[in-house]
């Protein structure tokens, strides 16, 4: 698979896209009124940052619990139900007089329940490509997490002027309500990836399989330290220019989305291993200027658009996960790549706002910049030593049982992408999203 043509032609791919690009316009919405709305009142730079990514911290406890289901229920079902769930959040946090501490324990709840609908999502996307379509995708799914960003943050900076923070989060409700319809009527019912019944201990136990091979550990880190440390830059945009944070949210977006296109589309394949390191450094060391606290022209070119485009890195490691990953536990796998990831971006909204409640926003920016370099250059032997470099991995297998109840392909064999061994053996991004 080489084309958008091609892509867009596959059947079931157009209405998951348009779903997660209207579920990304409600959280970018959503997510400025209410990191407006708790700055406002409170004047903190640590708790608008929460506000934004704390949510994130909560996938912890869901990848710590509920990823077994990622396999385990229909696909078209849980995605309508968490849009459903997400709408009813949002509305909650819109009522006025709500105390800040309700307001945060509905955002963990529903940083819990996201956590699922990633596995869900990336694993059904796994499941409607064929063999070697996934980056593509993946990275057609991550351009419109960066266009609809762009458009969101800019509409929502009008919103919150125009209707108030509560106003736009209330638009961010129906947002999501269109999500679930989208997904309702527009995907294929599909039963479950993975048989058996979804727990706790088997979301444990998994976890635990998938963690136990050095490559994949090598991966997953690369997955999540750096990219969720960046994040915590992006955490203090409100703080450092309170009446640009919408511009600066959607210059980011903007290079993000350079980046995405880059990669999945034109970067060819011989070259990616070698990339992934260095779209990392692009990442973070941009942000090191804002030791300086450079003015607004020189934030928006020299260090949000350009450093931006490295969190085309995450398609590159996720290629590379689903190379180390059997089909079967494809969603699982992703969803917990993808809960770290948050998480991580939990973590780092919560270093660099507490740096900047003792020092300033651009010293706390500048702070956790140089520790996303320092984590990326202590990953990069173990990533080289468990390079794919073309072959096949070996290595333990995490149990699970493919949909039709037999085992994982007893040659051992692991499918580039992480599709089916029956899968069309056609040629041919990520974020955050979050």
């Amino acid at each position: 698979m080489r084309t958008y043509r091609e892509l867009f032609r596959t059947p079931e791919f157009l209405p998951l896209f348009t779903t997660a690009s209207v579920q990304v316009a409600a959280q970018t919405t959503s997510g400025l009124a209410l990191g407006t709305l708790v700055y406002t009142s409170t004047g903190s730079p640590l708790l608008s940052a929460l506000a934004m990514f704390g949510p994130s911290l909560a996938q912890v406890a869901g990848a710590l619990t509920l990823l077994s289901a990622a396999d385990r229920l229909p696909p078209r079902a849980t995605l309508t139900g968490l849009a459903l769930l997400f709408a009813l959040g949002t509305a909650a946090q819109a009522v006025p007089g709500l105390p800040l501490w309700a307001a945060f324990a509905v955002l963990l709840a529903l940083g819990v329940a996201s956590s699922l609908g990633g596995g869900v999502r990336y694993g059904l996307l796994n499941e409607i490509l064929p063999q070697r379509g996934f980056l593509l995708g993946r990275s057609v799914l991550n351009m419109s997490v960066g266009t609809t960003q762009i458009a969101g943050f800019a509409v929502g900076g009008v919103l919150v002027t125009a209707l108030s923070a509560r106003g736009t989060l209330l638009a961010g409700a129906g947002l999501y309500v269109v999500a679930a319809a989208l997904a309702r009527f527009g995907l294929a019912a599909r039963p479950p990836r993975a048989t058996g019944r979804a727990s706790v201990r088997e979301t444990w136990r998994t976890n635990a399989a998938l963690w136990s091979s050095a490559p994949r550990r090598s991966v997953y880190l690369a997955l999540w330290v750096p990219n969720g440390l960046v994040v915590g830059c992006e955490s203090l945009y409100i703080a450092y220019a309170p009446g640009h944070a919408g511009l600066l949210f959607a210059c980011g977006a903007l290079g993000m989305l350079a980046g995405d296109t880059l990669v999945g589309r034109f970067v060819p394949g011989r070259w990616r291993a070698r990339l992934d390191a260095p779209l990392r450094l692009l990442l973070a060391a941009p942000y090191l200027a804002f030791a300086l606290n450079p003015g607004l022209p020189v934030a928006v070119v020299a260090v949000v658009v350009v450093a931006s485009v490295g969190f085309s890195a995450s398609l590159l490691l996720q290629e590379r996960l689903m190379a180390l990953t059997p089909p079967e536990l494809s969603g699982q796998a992703l969803g917990l790549g993808s809960s770290g990831m948050l998480a991580m971006q939990g973590v780092g909204a919560a270093v660099a706002g507490s740096v900047a409640q003792l020092t300033s926003p651009g010293t706390g920016m500048a702070a956790v910049a140089a520790l996303s370099v320092a984590v990326t250059l202590a990953l990069a032997p173990g990533l080289r030593a468990g390079s794919p470099s073309g072959r096949k991995p070996s290595g333990q297998k995490p149990p699970g049982q493919n949909p039709s109840g037999q085992g994982t392909d007893p040659a051992g064999r692991l499918h580039g992408d992480g599709s089916s061994p029956t899968g069309d053996a056609q040629d041919t991004k990520e974020t955050t999203t979050s």
